[in-house]
């Protein structure tokens, strides 16, 4: 009897020696009970939305620098001192006057709060200044953009090079002189600039106005200056259809 309770004894210190792995059961894998019930989706927070990528402005085609050799024969004064903007578009206006020149157009504008003339070249009539002579504004000398032709994006100012012709269009229409002067500048500009005659523009085809005129053909004076630079045997900017549709209604057939 003795041995036995001796046995049980050491069993009992030897037990108590161990560490026993508590027992896991089901009851203790289940999650924490839930007392809100099921999450309603019409409650859930509604994410920020992903504001749309800013416009990008988009040029109508590469700017190329000027071509040195478009300047050989023309007025020194043609020739900016500053270094080139980039221009693009080529804006013919009219004065709506029947006499005028860069001065008078000048004292105009300034009257209107704009800091000087916004006409980068004026074309005379044979009233202020002489018939067809060009004059070159303040603008253009420090390849300053214009003002002349503003829209919401600006880009006819700042990128278009403004050509004012004196006389009111829609009554009169100008002069042979003045038509010369006009393809003469306007093809130097083309051939200096990389404009393309598509980008021969009419003050009306930047906005709603009847400038410059119902008596002046911004079509003819883009297939003339087309004619002027492929006589010359200088290299055309490359037109777009509506260009090349007009040259093709303004040549002649044989």
């Amino acid at each position: 009897m003795a041995k036995l309770f001796a046995t049980l004894g050491l069993g009992l210190i030897l037990l108590s020696g161990c560490e026993v792995a508590p027992t896991v059961s089901m009851v203790d894998r289940l999650p924490a009970p839930s007392f809100g019930g099921p999450p309603n989706p019409e409650l859930a927070p509604i994410p920020a939305p992903v504001p749309p990528p800013a416009p990008v402005a988009v040029l109508p085609h590469r700017y190329d620098r000027p071509d040195p050799s478009a300047s050989a024969g023309v007025p020194r004064t043609w020739i900016p001192i500053a270094a080139p903007n980039e221009w693009y578009w080529i804006v013919i206006h009219h004065s709506a006057t029947a006499t005028g020149g860069a001065a008078a157009f000048d004292k105009m504008h300034r009257a209107k709060g704009w800091d000087e003339l916004g006409y980068h070249f004026v074309i005379g009539n044979g009233t202020d200044t002489g018939d067809g002579q060009i004059e070159v504004g303040s603008r253009w000398p420090k390849q300053k953009w214009g003002a002349h032709a503003k829209t919401p994006d600006n880009r006819y100012n700042e990128h278009g090079i403004g050509i004012c012709l004196v006389g009111n269009f829609d009554i009169t229409r100008p002069t042979a002189r003045q038509m010369a002067s006009l393809e003469r500048l306007v093809s130097y500009l083309m051939k200096t600039y990389h404009i393309s005659a598509d980008h021969i523009l009419g003050h009306r085809d930047t906005k709603s106005t009847d400038c410059p005129g119902r008596n002046m053909s911004v079509a003819a004076v883009r297939s003339a200056c087309v004619r002027m630079l492929a006589a010359a045997g200088d290299m055309v900017p490359e037109d777009s259809r509506r260009a090349q549709a007009e040259l093709m209604v303004d040549t002649p057939s044989h």
